[in-house]
């Protein structure tokens, strides 16, 4: 009896534990909660998608950062591209700046036809070189562009011109003979000469290789050989100059050796044009090269600026000049988009220099904008 008692209080407590087992197994929360134990004892834990951890990538961590706008057509990677702000990053490249901010030293102006207009003169003219320059349209008298223009100053070789002027004027026979002597040989500086003393040359000649080569002994030469000589010739490029209005002009001897021959670029200017009227002069400064025979030797001189030999330019007279007082200086008037325009770079630092200033300023004057400066001058 006992016996029976026992084994039925058993089966009762097993069945009980039993349900209990069950129950436990079967609630959502148990197994939950089981789960995450798994997880946490057989793995590293996973981050939630709301972490703000950065990812780790063979144990560095990697930053994700949000990459700016390039230009279409920019190579990636160049340093030279500008940020998002759209600042510029290289100073020497004028294109990025606004015109009226860049400015070369002596502050160029441009003036009349052209200022009332608007037309900038930075960019391309920031870039001309010379220290003194002056741009000016010959058929409305509009400057177009000015530096350091008020001043006289030495003009070198370009006192050639007024030589040449006032040789031409005198209506001396061109083809009488003039010799070069002792006396034409340079002792203020010091210069060489191809022509030898004893050559023998027209007037002619001797002219062409003044005004082409800037030949000093000829220029020299053709003052000696004027009525009363040299202190006659002198005198004679003083009243040529009152003549012309140039105002702020000196004459002291026909070669421009002398730092005292002096002058203003807007006096240059009326010279330029008192130069263009005449034929002689107009071929002997724009001729490339001449051939001159002297004692049974012929000898080639070629123009001093090469510009001349440039068949994209149209250059009515020209003079080139230097003495270390004046530095390199050019002097022209070109015909640029059917404008005669007169252009004075004095003071520059080297040949190439007053050249490529020359190029810059062309370039500038063919501009639409400087020709609509123009237009509207004549206009008002």
């Amino acid at each position: 009896m006992v016996f029976k008692f026992n084994l039925s209080c058993r089966k009762s407590w097993f069945g009980f534990a039993l349900s209990l087992c069950l129950a436990a197994v079967s609630s959502p929360s148990f197994a939950q909660t089981d789960a995450e134990t798994t997880v946490s004892t057989d793995k590293k834990p996973v981050a939630a998608a709301s972490s703000s951890k950065p990812k780790k990538t063979n144990n560095k961590t990697t930053k994700t950062t949000k990459n700016k706008a390039v230009p279409s057509g920019t190579p990636q990677g160049s340093r030279s591209v500008a940020d998002a702000t759209n600042k510029p990053t290289t100073k020497s490249d004028n294109s990025n700046f606004k015109s009226s901010t860049v400015k070369p030293s002596n502050a160029p102006q441009a003036r009349n036809g052209a200022a009332s207009a608007g037309v900038a003169v930075a960019g391309t003219m920031a870039a001309v070189r010379s220290n003194v320059v002056l741009v000016q349209d010959l058929s409305s008298n509009t400057i177009l562009f000015s530096r350091n223009e008020d001043a006289a100053r030495p003009i070198a070789s370009i006192t050639k011109l007024m030589t040449a002027i006032v040789v031409v004027d005198a209506n001396q026979s061109m083809s009488d003979m003039v010799e070069v002597t002792a006396s034409d040989i340079d002792t203020v500086k010091h210069s060489r000469s191809r022509l030898p003393v004893g050559t023998k040359l027209s007037r002619s000649d001797m002219l062409h290789l003044a005004l082409m080569s800037s030949e000093n002994r000829a220029a020299n030469a053709l003052g000696r050989n004027y009525p009363g000589g040299l202190t006659a010739f002198v005198a004679a490029m003083n009243s040529k100059a009152k003549e012309l209005g140039m105002t702020q002009s000196r004459f002291v001897e026909p070669t421009g050796l002398s730092s005292d021959n002096i002058s203003s670029p807007r006096d240059l200017v009326k010279l330029l044009q008192a130069s263009a009227s005449r034929s002689a002069i107009r071929q002997y400064t724009t001729d490339d090269q001449h051939e001159v025979r002297s004692s049974g030797h012929a000898t080639l001189f070629r123009n001093t600026n090469g510009l001349v030999m440039n068949p994209s330019w149209d250059i009515k007279v020209s003079k080139t000049g230097y003495i270390n007082e004046a530095g390199q200086c050019l002097v022209m008037v070109a015909r640029i988009n059917n404008r005669d325009m007169a252009i004075v770079l004095l003071n520059a630092d080297g040949k190439g220099t007053r050249v490529g200033d020359a190029i810059k300023i062309k370039q500038w004057v063919q501009q639409t904008q400087v020709i609509a400066a123009l237009d509207s001058s004549r206009v008002q």
